[in-house]
């Protein structure tokens, strides 16, 4: 009865350090989005799109450089040749083509709208999730899910043609970004600072020299330099933090958390930068702030079974994870190693973690 309770505590704990990773994230990235407004004017979008991952990737691999310097190369599982499929579409879709839509669709918007706009992703994420992730939804997910979606289309299909054009710009960028979360959720047991990385320099070095090469001109020293700075916290250590709480959370509520990332541009947007606030825009914050409070009450609790399952992935001794180790093992925790699961069928709270994701329409999983 004691291990049962403290393993299930453990997950408990899990699911909050998701939680807080998401919210942390979303500050991130949300402060990142005006300081990229700021510097549109001063720079083509694309170019823009390209420095801002690039300065994600040289600052995450200073992070690496200093880790294994101090002997502290972390607990997460390495990169295998068989997360190569998955880590090319994360670069090519999440990195190159949402990031550059992203970029063009700002340029035609105010950073407040831009930043309540990108609410989208949440809804496309969610609805992958649900369809092709097998995460589970129940009816206040599904409310909440609605309430985002009215307050896009509420500030989208107000203003001018060319701030409509924006808002599918955007759009189609939030898209992009869901197919992405969701490829990023099947490499989310490996180390996040490692797939960050990847992402950055692969994403960023592509769209500079494609942009380049197209005859955008490169932007002046101090430009791509605060890009850079802007790339490594909004971009970088925010995505970092998206990957850990999609290992807890799974897509659908990591996005849900990570939802506050446009109220905080919004603010940001209008409070430190100037930007109009309208009556639209105050319906669509309310209109997404009801959506994101829907998500958080879920409370996800039933009988579940877990298949027989091998994989790799940082974790500790818990109901989930009871297997020996070989002798002379010293097996701190966390630790991260191949391992087997067993069959186990078992009720609990719970959230599609790494262990969570499964079916919710069988007689056995209900």
């Amino acid at each position: 009865m004691g291990a049962a309770f403290s393993g299930r505590a453990r997950i408990v704990s899990m699911s909050r350090t998701g939680i807080l990773c998401a919210l942390v994230s979303a500050l991130l990235f949300g402060v990142s989005m005006p300081l990229a407004k700021g510097l549109v004017g001063a720079v083509d979008p694309w170019m823009l799109a390209g420095w801002l991952y690039l300065g994600a990737g040289a600052g995450l691999g200073m992070v690496q450089v200093v880790r294994r310097l101090a002997g502290r190369p972390g607990v997460d599982a390495p990169l295998r040749w068989t997360s190569m499929p998955a880590l090319a579409g994360v670069v090519l879709i999440g990195g190159m083509i949402a990031p550059v839509l992203a970029m063009q669709g700002l340029a035609r918007t105010d950073a407040a709208s831009a930043s309540l706009l990108l609410n989208l992703e949440i809804v496309a994420t969610m609805a992958l999730a649900w369809t092709l992730g097998r995460e589970s939804v129940d009816s206040r997910l599904f409310l909440g899910t609605l309430a985002l979606l009215a307050g896009a289309i509420v500030l989208g299909g107000s203003g001018s043609p060319e701030l409509r054009w924006g808002a599918l710009l955007i759009a189609l960028a939030c898209l992009g970004w869901a197919v992405d979360n969701l490829l990023t959720r099947s490499l989310s047991a490996h180390d996040p600072v490692a797939i960050a990385m990847a992402k950055g320099l692969g994403a960023g070095a592509c769209n500079v020299g494609l942009a380049w090469a197209s005859g955008v001109p490169l932007p002046a020293i101090e430009v791509a330099a605060t890009a850079m700075l802007v790339g490594f916290v909004g971009y970088g250590a925010s995505l970092v933090l998206f990957v850990i709480a999609l290992r807890h959370l799974g897509s659908a509520r990591t996005a849900a958390y990570f939802s506050t990332a446009p109220f905080i541009g919004a603010v940001l947007a209008v409070v430190g930068f100037g930007a109009p606030a309208s009556s639209g825009l105050a319906i669509a914050g309310a209109l997404m702030a009801l959506g994101v409070v829907l998500h958080a009450i879920e409370h996800h609790d039933h009988r579940h079974e877990h298949p027989v399952q091998e994989h790799e992935h940082p974790h500790m001794h818990d109901d989930h994870h009871r297997h020996d180790h070989p002798e002379g093992w010293v097996a701190r925790e966390p630790h991260s190693h191949a391992h087997r699961h067993e069959h186990l069928v078992h009720r609990h709270p719970h959230l599609p973690d790494l262990h969570h994701r499964h079916d919710h329409g069988s007689p056995r999983s209900d």
